[in-house]
C-alpha cells in the first residue's frame, strides 16, 4: 500500500515518514477457545474487542481504560493473545475500521485490532493523532463483501511522518487542545439538535391532540382508519436480486421517519415482482419500519410508485385519510410507545402487523387532518431547517479537524506559534 493511495496527504510531509512497525513494534490480539470453559474462568485482563469500538466511534476517547469482556491468564497462555502493556495504540482493523486509542492499562486484545507499543522513537499520543488522520482513506480501501477489512500485510505498510520525538510532543499537546476545543463546539450542536427533537415531538403531539398520550379526540384502531394493512415481500430469493434494469425495492434501512432514504436501494426481478404483486407500492401509501427501527413511518413519494418492499408494512390511507397525517401520527412519540410495547427480539427490535392494526389513533376529519397537517409541515418545516443548519455545521467541523490533524502531523505549519482557531471560523458559538 503506497502513501498515494492510502494518504495523498502523508507526500506533503516536510519530515520524512517510515513505517510505524519500524519505529514501534506491530501487535495484534487473539480469542482464546470458547470450547475450554478453563480460559473464560478467573478473568482478569482487560480484553479489547468490536463490543468496545463504540468508545471509540466519536473520535474523542483518547485512552480506553475499560472493557465489556476479559480474558483469563490462562486464556492468554494457551492462545496467540498477547497482553499489552499500558501506553500502547489500538486501530480497529475489521468491520468497524480505523477507529483507535491508546491503552491506559496493561490489555489484550481480539484479532480485530492491530497495535502498536511505540518505541522511543514515537510519542503514542503522535500516532494516535496520525492515524485518526488517516481513518477515512483507512475507511476507503478496507476490503470485503460482508465486513470491511484492512488485512496485516497492509497494516505492516502504514507510514507516519516523523519529526524529532520533542515535536511530536509538541504536536501532541496542540491538537489535544484543539480538537478537544472542536469537539465541545460540535457537542453543543447535538446538544441543541436533541432539544429541537424534544420541541418538535411536542409541536406533533399538540397539533394532533396526543399530548401526554391524552387527546381530546376518539381514538380508534388503525385498522377501522385506513383502506388496507398489508406486509411486503418477508422472503426474498436470492436470485431475485439484479444489480441492473429490476424494480425498487424499498427495505426497512430505507425507512427514516418523515422521509425515503434512496441510499443502497435494492432491485428485484421481474420474476419477484410479479409473484409479489400484493406488495408493489402506489405513491401515497404509508410504509412501516417491521425490523430495525421498528415503528418509522415514511409517506411513499411518486418517484417510487409501483416499486416494491421487503418487510415493510404497508398503509393504504384510502379516501378518508391524510398520509402525511399518518406519517406525523405514527412517528409521534404516542405511537412510538406503541411500538415499543409490542416489539419483541432481542437484538432487532421486530414488530408485529396485527400490533399496528391495533394502534389507536385520534380519528379526525380529513378536513381537520389536513389543516393540522398544514400547520405541522410549517412549524415542523422551521424546526427541520435549524437542525440541518446544526448538523452542516457539525459536518464543518469534522471536516476542519480533519484537515487540522493532517496539517499539524505533517508539519504544514509551526504548532508552537500557530493557533486553530481559524478552523472554526464561520461556525458560530
Amino acid at each position: 500500500m503506497t502513501e498515494s493511495r492510502l494518504a495523498p496527504w502523508l507526500s506533503s510531509s516536510r519530515w520524512p515518514t517510515a513505517p510505524i512497525r519500524l519505529v514501534a513494534r506491530l501487535g495484534s490480539g487473539h480469542t482464546p477457545s470458547r470450547s475450554k470453559p478453563e480460559y473464560w474462568e478467573n478473568r482478569s485482563v482487560p480484553w479489547v474487542t468490536l463490543a468496545d469500538v463504540w468508545q471509540l466511534r466519536d473520535g474523542r476517547t483518547k485512552f480506553i481504560t475499560e472493557t465489556k469482556e476479559m480474558v483469563s491468564p490462562l486464556g492468554l497462555a494457551n492462545s496467540a493473545a498477547v497482553k499489552h502493556p499500558a501506553g500502547t495504540v489500538i486501530l480497529s482493523r475489521t468491520a468497524s475500521v480505523g477507529f483507535s486509542a491508546i491503552m491506559g492499562r496493561d490489555m489484550a486484545t481480539s484479532q480485530d485490532f492491530a497495535t502498536w507499543t511505540c518505541g522511543p522513537r514515537l510519542e503514542p499520543r503522535y500516532l494516535l493523532h496520525a492515524l485518526r488522520g488517516m481513518a477515512p482513506d483507512l475507511k476507503r480501501v478496507a476490503t470485503g463483501s460482508t465486513h470491511k477489512t484492512i488485512y496485516m500485510p497492509d497494516i505492516e505498510q502504514l507510514r507516519v511522518p516523523l519529526p524529532p520525538l520533542e515535536e511530536q510532543r509538541r504536536i501532541a499537546d496542540f491538537l489535544d487542545a484543539e480538537t478537544a476545543r472542536i469537539d465541545g463546539l460540535a457537542a453543543k450542536r447535538r446538544r441543541m439538535r436533541d432539544l429541537l427533537v424534544l420541541k418538535r415531538e411536542r409541536v406533533i403531539e399538540s397539533l394532533l391532540g396526543l399530548e401526554r398520550g391524552k387527546s381530546p379526540h376518539r381514538l380508534i384502531p388503525l385498522k377501522y382508519m385506513v383502506e388496507a394493512v398489508s406486509v411486503g415481500i418477508v422472503i426474498t430469493p436470492a436470485k431475485w436480486y439484479v444489480d441492473h434494469e429490476g424494480t425498487p425495492a424499498l427495505r426497512g434501512l430505507n425507512v427514516k421517519p418523515g422521509f425515503i432514504n434512496s441510499d443502497d436501494l435494492v432491485h428485484i426481478s421481474a420474476e419477484g415482482h410479479a409473484e409479489h404483486a400484493k406488495s408493489r407500492l402506489h405513491a401515497g401509501d404509508v410504509v412501516v419500519v417491521r425490523t430495525g427501527q421498528a415503528g418509522a413511518t415514511a409517506v411513499v413519494p411518486p418517484e417510487f410508485d409501483g416499486a416494491n418492499c421487503i418487510d415493510l408494512i404497508i398503509v393504504r390511507p384510502g379516501r378518508r385519510v391524510v398520509p402525511k397525517y399518518l406519517e406525523y401520527a405514527l412517528n409521534s412519540e404516542h405511537a412510538r410507545a406503541q411500538v415499543s410495547e409490542h416489539a419483541v427480539g432481542s437484538i432487532q427490535a421486530h414488530f408485529n402487523v396485527g400490533a399496528l392494526k391495533q394502534l389507536p389513533l385520534p380519528s379526525l376529519s380529513r378536513d381537520t387532518q389536513e389543516e393540522a397537517v398544514a400547520q405541522l409541515d410549517d412549524a415542523v418545516g422551521k424546526i427541520n431547517r435549524l437542525q440541518n443548519k446544526l448538523r452542516q455545521q457539525e459536518q464543518i467541523l469534522t471536516e476542519r479537524r480533519q484537515a487540522l490533524i493532517t496539517a499539524a502531523v505533517t508539519g504544514q505549519f509551526d504548532v508552537s506559534t500557530a493557533s486553530g482557531r481559524s478552523v472554526t471560523e464561520g461556525v458560530t458559538a
